[in-house]
């Protein structure tokens, strides 16, 4: 069992928490993800590890309640306590020898991309992060974002807050203000599907190195099931043991966003069965 030692909701849909794991907190890379049950009956699903602190041996998750393990999930206190908590698992992001780099979120992938401006940043290289959200009021980790890189760049897609439209739009403008000195030696996007694939279109007309973290349709996380499998230069990857990172201008992103709408139907059904049983117990 392991305890939730810290519980915060950053917006109606987003919660962040702590769970105390020291075995998992002392291996943990930024980059690295585990996998979580929370009771013995629940279904298996991966999180991103949003951070860690080895002194309290504790493992920071942030998630979005979209389906019925995650509400149940959002439901637990401080002082509760979850079933399993396996990781540090997936390989941890390469960020040795990176001067300069852009580190791009959108939406909940900020507290992905947070994590890993802040590894960037504290290993020296000069970060430029662009954080992207629908409207003001979804905007999270404002504080922290700042303090994780040297400039940090907050876009609205209705304009309500920062610069007005898609991550991208201020992706290519900072390609194009370093085009002559072409300084920037990586370009990270972590997101939706859709936005790291016109991230990727993007750099890609520049020539920059560009990485982006996959998190597809996942059962074991160690590479047994194959459900996690995504193309990546034209052979079969899985993001379990391969990834979760890879190379974005190898990515077959069309194909990973079909795979990732296979289950749609039966999520939103298990969902809604879940919150009507709820209901019908207060």
């Amino acid at each position: 069992m392991y305890k939730i030692t810290f519980k915060k909701r950053l917006n109606e849909q987003v919660v962040q928490m702590e769970i105390l794991a020291p075995l998992v907190a002392k291996k943990a890379q930024p980059g690295q993800f585990i996998i979580l049950r929370v009771n013995e009956e629940g279904e298996r699903i991966p999180l991103t590890i949003a951070g860690y602190d080895r002194e309290k041996g504790t493992v920071q998750v942030i998630f979005q309640i979209v389906g019925k393990t995650t509400l149940s999930l959002s439901q637990k206190e401080e002082g509760e306590f979850i079933s399993d908590f396996a990781g540090p698992l997936g390989k941890p992001s390469e960020i040795e020898g990176v001067q300069k780099a852009i580190v791009v979120g959108g939406g909940l992938g900020t507290a992905i991309a947070y994590p890993y401006a802040k590894a960037l940043h504290d290993n020296g290289a000069e970060v430029d992060m662009i954080a992207g959200f629908k409207t003001k009021d979804l905007v999270i980790l404002e504080d922290e974002m700042k303090r994780a890189c040297t400039r940090l760049h907050i876009m609205t897609d209705d304009g309500s807050y920062g610069g007005s439209g898609m991550v991208t739009v201020r992706l290519k403008e900072l390609l194009e203000e370093d085009k002559e000195k072409n300084s920037y030696d990586l370009v990270v996007a972590i997101g939706p599907l859709i936005m790291m694939k016109f991230c990727a279109l993007t750099t890609k007309e520049y020539g920059v190195k560009t990485v982006v973290s996959l998190n597809p349709i996942m059962i074991d996380g160690t590479g047994m099931c194959g459900g996690c499998r995504v193309t990546v230069g034209g052979e079969t990857k899985f993001a379990c043991v391969d990834g979760p990172e890879f190379d974005a201008h190898q990515v077959d992103f069309d194909e990973a966003i079909r795979r990732s709408a296979f289950y749609k139907e039966q999520e939103t059904k298990a969902y809604e069965a879940h919150k009507c049983r709820l209901e019908e117990m207060r």
